[in-house]
């Protein structure tokens, strides 16, 4: 199982998520590449640790919104967003390359991650932002999502994931933020459930009914306080399992 964090969330002199004490123990960074959080001086520094520890690296692209931390959907115009995606990935690679490393992965970010589950024509155009910025990067998304169909189809390697401190709805798909329970703050229970994903592929929904979750990856988020000793107690508890935490690329 692959074990990743949102990266790089920071701008300016403002911080938000602790990296290099998440890059210890993560085995992929999605880094931010500007539109909803992150700036040329924390995308270089990020890649430079991640590089420096062989944490695989990802582009997490997003909507142009940085007032919303790009959680809040927008009606972008396929081309336009064809264009965004590619530009964020070129940005990242820069300094992925710089850094000795490269970018191997997209994770669209938040409200774009949503809407690419269910949305074609959103999800087709961050799949061919991704195929316009070339290298044959895989695309990490929610299993059934429309945006690891649209890989599937244009010959990328399409990543499923899970979220080990969100909920889930009976259908597989994750309980917007806006609801309650949407975001799973105990920390024993975190633990708990993603043992459950890894090891028997499934978790409780939101009603309490078992929703099957097969995924090669599970995600971490940055931004939750104590993020980091988080997933040091993820990753631990995996490995008692007998699941062998390691980078899908």
């Amino acid at each position: 199982m692959d074990l990743n964090a949102d990266l790089g969330e920071g701008f300016g002199h403002w911080t938000l998520t602790d990296d290099d004490a998440l890059l210890d123990c993560v085995t992929s960074a999605n880094v931010a590449c500007g539109f909803h959080a992150g700036d040329a001086s924390v995308m270089r520094r990020v890649c430079d640790t991640a590089a420096a520890r062989g944490v695989r690296i990802g582009a997490q692209v997003a909507y142009r919104d940085l007032a919303g931390f790009g959680r809040r959907s927008m009606d972008v115009p396929p081309a336009e967003l064809t264009a965004e995606v590619a530009y964020q990935i070129g940005a990242l690679r820069v300094f992925a390359e710089a850094a000795g490393s490269a970018v191997s992965y997209v994770k669209p970010h938040g409200a774009l991650y949503n809407r690419a589950v269910w949305d074609d024509d959103q999800a087709a155009a961050v799949v061919e932002g991704v195929r316009l910025a070339g290298g044959e990067l895989a695309v990490l998304g929610l299993p059934g999502s429309r945006l690891l169909a649209h890989a599937r189809a244009a010959g990328l390697t399409a990543v499923t994931e899970a979220f080990a401190d969100r909920a889930y709805t009976p259908e597989g798909t994750l309980v917007p933020r806006g609801e309650p329970g949407a975001v799973v703050h105990d920390a024993d229970e975190v633990v708990r459930r993603s043992v459950g994903m890894a090891v028997e592929g499934g978790v409780l929904g939101a009603d309490g009914s078992r929703t099957a979750v097969a995924a090669r990856s599970l995600c971490v988020h940055g931004d939750t306080p104590g993020a980091a000793a988080l997933a040091r107690r993820v990753r631990a508890a995996l490995e008692a399992a007998g699941v062998t935490v390691r980078a899908f690329t």
